[in-house]
């Protein structure tokens, strides 16, 4: 029986969901499909288990998934794994974009969706190894890079197997005795905002699984000591599609708690945000990215800040708690931006909140015009997490963006804050802002290094300077 082993490396640094050890769902869903047609599949999610060479080498085909932080990882895995004679397919947003780069580490890469291309080129090496007709696939020939064409998306959800989640409910992973659970329920975004890639790789238009298809791999998870974290880019995005699925749920009577990504215009639907509070939403995560209009109209947003005001007011209404997320760094931003969006997040009563450093995606609009503007700092991609500078702001010195992060967080999760919980008896808030506190500690102190060279670029003022801070990485 051939077998193919999965691999999704680990982030580079310290980030806001560290914690919280969850794969992404692509390849837990084409694990699902090799398996079907009859090979042996093997996993390794390395934020949860070490890279494990002895399974590795029992494989005939390593595919690695990868975002743009994780590529340099990614990369000096694929490159072990090539020394060892096994083929690697490279797979995710960030090779998605960057296909030439991937290719100097990889004989094939995966293009966009991942599941019909896959099913395609293993059609072919089971064959005559003739992958010319594989939609999606890039791959080299006579010393070449060849791009085949990109093939149509999968427009029926419903015919994609569940995801196997057996990798992560091996592994024991729990907070407090609870276990999180992944489900997706839709692909696509026709917002696309600028600083995103979401549209890039899966579409503008929605695509969503039926309410019953959903409903049935949810009957798996029902327990009390399970959550559902639905991942949506946009869990709302047709509010009649969602009433009739949250009927669905209801009408189950699921014991699990879940929790979801929506944009706030949701909050025009109050029944059914009363629908989803009675259903077992405890928490939503918002986008609301920044408290400046004219950052909000310039990325795309199409939401206004009177919009995320009420919003915000509905959801505490119905006892919904908020993450919200916001984005430092846009061009209209300056420093009294980040005193106002923090000003804001505290006076909005977030449950708890991001502040995030714009950074510029491969595949990205904002990614294509700071290289055209010739603004990118680095090429490291590891730096590539939201939570360092990799760009050259307009209104903001390289050291005041990095520092707006810092500050922001130190300020949302100050002591005083989490008296003022404490006394309210809201222990949730209490307890996130002493990680929150922690992890930010942690972070400057493993940044050091890098929070000082921002500070000597600034003071260079050059415009095109490269510095590579990629850690080296042994694997065992």
């Amino acid at each position: 029986m051939p077998k193919i082993m999965f691999i999704e490396p680990k982030a580079p640094d310290l980030h806001i969901y560290s914690r919280f050890k969850l794969p992404r769902l692509g390849l837990l869903i084409l694990g699902a499909l090799m398996r079907d047609r009859g090979w042996e599949v093997d996993w390794i999610f390395e934020e949860i288990q070490p890279i494990d060479f002895k399974k590795i080498r029992e494989a005939d085909l390593v595919g690695i998934s990868t975002i743009t932080s994780t590529a340099p990882r990614a990369y000096l895995i694929a490159d072990r794994v090539r020394d060892e004679g096994i083929p690697v397919l490279l797979g995710g947003p960030h090779v998605t974009f960057l296909a030439d780069e991937a290719l100097r580490h990889a004989d094939f890469v995966i293009r966009g969706e991942g599941e019909l291309a896959l099913m395609r080129l293993i059609d072919a090496w089971e064959a005559d190894r003739d992958f010319s007709n594989v939609p999606n696939l890039s791959y080299i020939v006579d010393g070449e890079a060849r791009h085949n064409a990109m093939g149509a998306v999968v427009e029926d959800l419903d015919r994609l197997p569940f995801p196997d989640l057996s990798p992560l409910l091996a592994s024991g992973e729990s907070i407090l005795g609870y276990r999180t659970i992944p489900v997706q329920t839709s692909r696509g975004c026709p917002y696309d905002c600028v600083f995103c890639s979401v549209t890039g790789m899966f579409g503008k238009g929605y695509r969503f699984r039926s309410p019953q298809n959903v409903i049935e791999e949810l009957r798996r998870y029902d327990h009390p000591k399970n959550h559902i974290f639905f991942y949506d880019d946009n869990f709302a995005a047709n509010p009649k599609r969602l009433k009739t699925l949250l009927q669905a749920m209801l009408d189950e009577k699921f014991a699990f708690t879940w929790s979801t990504q929506v944009r706030a215009d949701i909050a025009r639907h109050e029944e059914l945000v009363r629908l989803m509070r009675k259903t077992g939403c405890s928490t939503l995560y918002i986008g609301l990215e920044s408290v400046n209009p004219r950052s909000l109209e310039n990325m795309n947003k199409r939401q206004t800040l009177a919009q995320m005001k009420e919003a915000l007011r509905v959801f505490r209404r119905q006892h919904i708690s908020v993450h919200g997320m916001f984005v430092y760094g846009f061009d209209e931003d300056d420093w009294r931006t980040v005193k106002q969006t923090v000003r804001f997040a505290k006076r909005a009563r977030l449950s708890s909140t991001q502040f995030l450093i714009l950074t510029p995606l491969p595949g990205s609009e904002f990614y294509r015009r700071v290289l055209s503007e010739k603004r990118l700092l680095f090429k490291d991609w590891g730096l590539f997490d939201a939570h360092h500078v990799v760009f050259r702001p307009k209104q903001l010195s390289l050291a005041a963006l990095q520092k707006a992060q810092m500050v922001s967080h130190k300020r949302f999760y100050s002591w005083i804050q989490s008296v003022k919980n404490a006394l309210r008896f809201r222990w949730f808030e209490v307890a996130i802002a002493q990680y929150a506190r922690g992890l930010n500690r942690m972070w400057q102190k493993k940044n050091k290094a890098f929070i000082s060279a921002i500070k000597l670029l600034g003071a260079q003022k050059q415009a095109r300077i490269t510095i590579d801070f990629q850690q080296k990485i042994e694997l065992d």
